[in-house]
């Protein structure tokens, strides 16, 4: 882990993993997703992929995005040296494909492990 030099202590980092595979099924809403945490743009993730952000230990939330469509706003927090699991995936079944036209937010599911 990197660390920080913050009011004269060395603070570890910590770290959000991303994980992005189908079992089963097809993904319906496909493309990389953007990867936001408190709001800014940290990344992105493809299919069968798993990505790890690097953060400062705390409480933050996490998005991902795909144009108009988006995941739900999911808060966690992390402690120093620690990690913390997300899987996502775009949307498997057609009720929530078409849902998702209407309300952006269900395009991309993003669940904590």
């Amino acid at each position: 882990m990197s660390t920080t030099q913050a009011e004269g202590r060395v603070i570890m980092s910590a770290t959000l993993r991303l994980t992005r595979k189908i079992t089963f099924a097809v993904e319906l809403r496909r493309g990389r997703f953007e990867i936001s945490v408190g709001g800014k743009d940290v990344g992105s993730i493809d299919n069968n992929e798993t990505v790890e952000v690097r953060l400062q230990p705390g409480l933050h939330t996490v998005q991902l995005r795909h144009g108009r469509y988006s995941s739900r706003e999911l808060s966690f927090d992390v402690a120093e040296d620690d990690a913390i699991d997300f899987r996502c995936h775009g949307a498997r079944v057609w009720p929530t494909y078409l849902a998702s036209f209407v309300v952006p937010s269900l395009a991309i599911s993003l669940r904590h492990e």
